[in-house]
């Protein structure tokens, strides 16, 4: 598994960790790293994609819920939710990560973390976020373009 998946995947395990533990800290990250080994470059690559979803949770969340119209944020599967997240936050704060490439690792990721139903249903989502997007689909931005 390559570095980028696998720091995607760490940032899944951490966001899920905090949605369902609300008051976690500094010290809860230390800790999630103790549980989780990984290189330098998972770790930092994970974190990265993680400090970005908290970062712009409210406008990822917003996208969640319009292109999900049918379903309350908090009635989505706790991991379902953080890897849509993610994948949105690539999709609008990550330009060099083609949109494509964001869903078919969420999908990916939902295929082999969530349920039976989770890789259609957050390929529905992300699609309907994508189609909504002004930039390429399958190509990624340069700060030139």
């Amino acid at each position: 598994m390559g570095a980028r998946r696998e720091g995607r995947e760490a940032a899944v395990q951490f966001l899920y960790q905090r949605d369902l533990n609300t008051g976690a800290n500094a010290e809860t990250v230390a800790e999630f790293w103790d549980l989780r080994p990984a290189a330098k470059r998972v770790r930092d690559f994970g974190m990265a994609i993680a400090e970005g979803v908290l970062a712009h949770q409210a406008a990822i969340d917003e996208q969640i819920r319009l292109a999900a119209s049918n379903y309350d944020l908090h009635r989505i599967a706790a991991v379902d939710r953080n890897i849509l997240r993610i994948a949105v936050f690539e999709m609008l704060f990550c330009p060099e990560v083609p949109p494509v490439v964001s869903i078919n690792e969420a999908i990916e990721i939902a295929k082999r973390f969530g349920s039976d139903e989770s890789g259609r249903f957050v390929n529905g989502v992300l699609d309907r976020i994508r189609s909504g997007l002004n930039r390429p689909a399958r190509a990624a931005q340069t700060p030139t373009d």
